[in-house]
């Protein structure tokens, strides 16, 4: 709307450039809140939120490269949420190892309720309409797509007077006993207790850098794929396929809350590692359900036969079995092309994924994401033990942005190209892959202080 130059191809680095933004800051903001308070990163990071909010509101103001301005601001965005690092740093700071897990998924699901309001919040601002309201003195329009992100600047102000009113350092060692922070005013300088001696287990942070890089990938993919598997599949349109599909992230969203909360409780009699392994097999099977079966072939969409995008040499006998053409739909009065279009040369011949596997899909991701989520920090954060954990956290969110970066990246190539059946095999291998680095490593993937005989696990 405000730059006729931008196509799609540009959208998908819109999208792009918030989890690159926060993939470069995490370990920078990280590494500053080793060394200083972390009210000052948390500060400037939160401020860098706020400015870049204002500066998608005036995206219209310029007269050219309006595209650009937008691109910077969700960059700005992404690069202001790499705090993320210092909050679970701090986290993993201020608690001991039994009241760990718990706070991490309270973290989580703080998260998670943040994804749900959010859509709902955009849901009322569309209220407004594209039209809006116009501050001429100030050249501020408030409309349906300015309202979000005005809203979230004022969050962000928010947050940074709580930063300053509330926020205090914080520090405990594994036991809960109170330490000194290096984090505090006046003591930078001042040494870590005799119980961070010893060095971090860096095959394990490997381990779970790479873990963690795998279950934000897959739910990336699971995001992503959403919208055109639905078109596909249930000639759905693209209004319907958002509505509905918002709606079923909604109920994940709402079930992830409730897994946090049960997590908390099942941590303690099982442990995180096998916590971890029963999510990843959950999202394993998950998966698994998605792979298509049976025989009968998804609708084919009638526009682009109608169009005559078909070599005129080549009958629809030889695209679509003669059995089959029932599939193709060509419906009189459908003005959006709905089906799976004739252009994915899968669609001839790869079986259709029902609805009720795409639910029931919908239903083990939601369930095995947000365990193996919290089950990562937490098992993080106790590997790394008493040092600052500030870098460590930003290699971990990096790895996580990295993640959401390549799995648009990945749904678009392999998704559009080969279909569903190679798309979800690859996954379910990836998946196992990571299964079988798990079982590697369990052994090693123990607190600190358990692993210099400082505790009992």
């Amino acid at each position: 709307q405000i730059d006729p130059t931008a196509d799609a191809s540009f959208l998908g680095w819109i999208i792009a450039s918030y989890s690159i933004g926060q993939m470069v800051a995490s370990p920078l903001f990280g590494l500053w809140s080793n060394y200083r308070p972390r009210r000052e990163p948390l500060v400037v990071s939160t401020a860098i939120s706020v400015a870049a909010n204002c500066l998608y509101a005036y995206v219209h103001a310029p007269h050219s490269h309006n595209k650009y301005y937008m691109l910077t601001a969700r960059a700005l965005v992404g690069f202001g949420a790499g705090n993320v690092a210092v909050v679970r740093s701090y986290i993993a700071g201020a608690t001991s190892l039994t009241e760990r897990t718990s706070a991490m998924a309270n973290t989580s699901a703080c998260q998670a309720v943040g994804f749900i309001l959010g859509p709902v919040f955009q849901t009322c601002f569309t209220l407004i309409g594209e039209e809006g309201v116009t501050w001429k003195l100030i050249r501020l329009e408030l409309n349906m797509y300015t309202a979000p992100v005005l809203f979230g600047a004022l969050l962000g102000v928010i947050n940074i007077i709580l930063i300053f009113a509330i926020f205090r350092e914080h520090r405990v060692d594994d036991l809960g006993r109170q330490c000194k922070s290096i984090n505090s005013e006046g003591e930078e300088n001042d040494v870590l207790d005799q119980d961070a001696e010893g060095n971090i287990d860096h095959v394990a942070v490997v381990a779970l850098n790479f873990l963690f890089f795998v279950i934000l990938f897959v739910f990336a993919v699971f995001e992503t794929i959403a919208t055109p598997l639905t078109m596909d599949m249930y000639s759905w349109t693209r209004k319907q396929a958002v509505f509905y599909n918002g709606i079923i992230l909604s109920v994940v969203g709402i079930e992830s809350v409730i897994v946090f909360m049960v997590v908390k409780m099942l941590s303690k009699r099982t442990g995180e590692r096998a916590i971890l392994h029963g999510g990843l097999l959950i999202v394993l099977v998950g998966f698994f359900i998605l792979l298509p079966w049976g025989k009968k072939l998804p609708n084919i969409q009638w526009q682009e036969i109608k169009n005559n995008s078909i070599p005129r040499t080549t009958s629809i006998e030889t695209l679509v079995p003669f059995w089959s053409l029932q599939a193709v739909q060509l419906p009189s009065n459908q003005t959006e092309p709905v089906g799976c279009p004739i252009t994915q040369s899968w669609c001839r011949n790869t079986p259709m994924i029902y609805l009720a596997q795409y639910l029931s899909s919908d239903v083990l991701i939601g369930l095995g994401y947000p365990v193996c989520n919290v089950m990562s920090y937490t098992l993080y954060s106790k590997i790394l033990g008493p040092k600052p954990q500030g870098v460590y956290m930003g290699w971990l969110t990096a790895s996580g942005s990295g993640a959401r970066i390549l799995g648009p990246v990945f749904v678009s190539q392999v998704y559009t190209h080969l279909g569903p059946r190679w798309a979800f095999s690859l996954i379910c291998g990836v998946v196992v892959l990571s299964l079988l680095v798990l079982e590697i490593v369990y052994k090693r993937l123990i607190a600190f202080s358990v692993r210099y005989g400082r505790m009992q696990e």
